[in-house]
């Protein structure tokens, strides 16, 4: 599974919060809830959140294995 905890920590490293995506940046509650869930979000948003961050993907993303081993 995809998990975006990286997400959090990168917006705090860059001084970039929730309200700062909404208000300047028009990313939509609806993208940023799902984000908060680990829930699908398009690449369209990916793509918007690491330009905005001036980051890669590895660092708002990370696939976790959910199978025991």
């Amino acid at each position: 599974m995809i998990v975006f905890d990286r997400l959090w920590q990168t917006m705090k490293q860059r001084g970039v919060s929730q309200y700062k995506l909404i208000k300047e940046y028009k990313i939509s509650t609806g993208q940023l809830d799902r984000l908060r869930k680990n829930e699908n979000v398009n690449t369209y948003t990916l793509n918007q959140l690491c330009s905005i961050l001036q980051c890669s993907l590895n660092d708002i993303a990370e696939y976790v294995s959910d199978c025991a081993e």
